[in-house]
């Protein structure tokens, strides 16, 4: 993989853009078997990874594209409309390979980026692991859940607390790992973003080297630019406002279409979907809540990015609005597609139709503790000055 992506932001943008729409057809043709099998195929890995797209928020010294917030949001959008379960594997292995990349050593990415190719990450955020320093890295211990993509890695990340290590309390780190070290089980049997194969993960007293660690959310990038100062709700916020918006539209292409081509009524009154006033209603009201939403999380992202730029990390209010704006615009995709999908009809059961799927997706979407209710509460406890208040309480 070998794609060198523009540097001026417009022409990225277009760039990254493209490269999605380049892969349709093959998002569309590996879409039966990665709800069959429960991950994506091989060629579809494979296309995004020669496309370039898995390393679009890689800082540039490692050949990534470094794309900055607002097209990471636009990229994932414009993938997860074409197909939610490729869209949300591009999130997880763009977003973990990024963090590899910002945070570890020289050393430890010459084994990792082997002749400076980027490799297929995955990786799970929470602190699911024991590690207990030895001597030149740690001994760890865990079982890690939703672990997307972990079937087509190379190398996968996640969080550990590290404990016995002297008189201080137990703290976060995050370490890195080969893939073929870790037990993938396989678990993934789900409603919803069947493809993403998000089996658990486990390791039992594997060693990881010092120098396959970072010191988790206080440490400070090495390499790859403004991104990396925004902050877990940042770094995620694209991404899971960016699957939701698009999955409701796809909805909404879906119902578009079934509505100007089917007729409902009794025998004689039959008329089509698209002529009723009430659909047209939906329809409209649908179109600018989406609109509505994804305006919420551009605004909120800007001001993040207009921080960082100047060498700052968003505080903590900013940062929980960028986690609520993706918790509000899950919520409005996940209604827009259940209506969506009640107009559809009996149409729309059937488990092979966008609408039935679309529904699972994106309900499997709101699941995710980055998008829970959990991110109001907290916002409103900025808002009434708590002191106490945390982005990722």
């Amino acid at each position: 993989m070998t794609v060198v992506f523009p540097e001026e932001p417009v022409a990225k943008r277009k760039a990254l853009l493209d490269a999605v729409e380049s892969l349709r057809d093959v998002f569309l043709a590996g879409r039966e078997e990665s709800e069959r099998t429960g991950t994506l195929p091989k060629a579809t890995v494979d296309a995004i990874y020669e496309s370039g797209l898995f390393s679009f928020k890689t800082a540039r010294v490692l050949g990534g594209a470094e794309a900055d917030t607002m097209t990471q949001l636009d990229v994932i959008e414009a993938a997860g409309r074409i197909e939610p379960s490729a869209g949300w594997c591009l999130m997880i292995g763009a977003g973990t390979l990024s963090g590899m990349a910002a945070f570890l050593g020289e050393d430890a990415l010459e084994e990792i980026f082997v002749g400076g190719k980027a490799p297929k990450a995955a990786g799970v955020a929470a602190a699911s692991g024991v590690a207990t320093p030895v001597k030149g890295g740690y001994r760890l211990n865990g079982t890690w859940a939703f672990a997307s993509g972990v079937r087509h890695s190379e190398w996968v990340a996640g969080g550990a607390m590290v404990v016995g290590d002297g008189d201080r309390d137990p703290y976060q780190i995050r370490m890195v790992m080969p893939t073929s070290q870790v037990k993938i089980h396989d678990n993934w049997d789900v409603m919803g973003l069947r493809g993403t194969g998000s089996c658990d993960y486990s390791v039992k007293d594997l060693f990881v080297p010092e120098r396959f660690t970072w010191g988790g959310a206080e440490s400070q990038p090495l390499r790859g630019g403004p991104n990396f100062l925004l902050g877990r709700p940042g770094m995620q916020t694209t991404g899971h406002c960016g699957i939701a918006l698009g999955i409701g539209r796809r909805a909404l292409d879906a119902i578009t279409d079934l509505a100007l081509n089917k007729k409902r009524g009794y025998r004689g009154s039959e008329k089509l979907i698209a002529d009723r006033g009430s659909f047209q209603w939906f329809l409209g009201e649908s179109d600018l809540r989406l609109r509505a939403a994804k305006s919420l999380c551009m605004e909120t992202i800007e001001e993040a990015w207009d921080l960082v730029c100047q060498g700052i990390t968003p505080p903590g209010e900013v940062q929980i609005r960028m986690r609520a704006s993706g918790t509000y615009a899950t919520m409005e995709a996940a209604n827009v597609v259940a209506q969506a999908f009640r107009w559809g009809g009996g149409s729309a059961m059937f488990s092979s139709h966008i609408l039935e799927r679309s529904l699972r997706d994106i309900n499997g979407a709101t699941q995710h503790q980055m998008v829970g209710d959990r991110a109001y509460e907290n916002h409103g406890q900025f808002m009434l000055g708590f002191p106490d208040a945390n982005p990722m309480g």
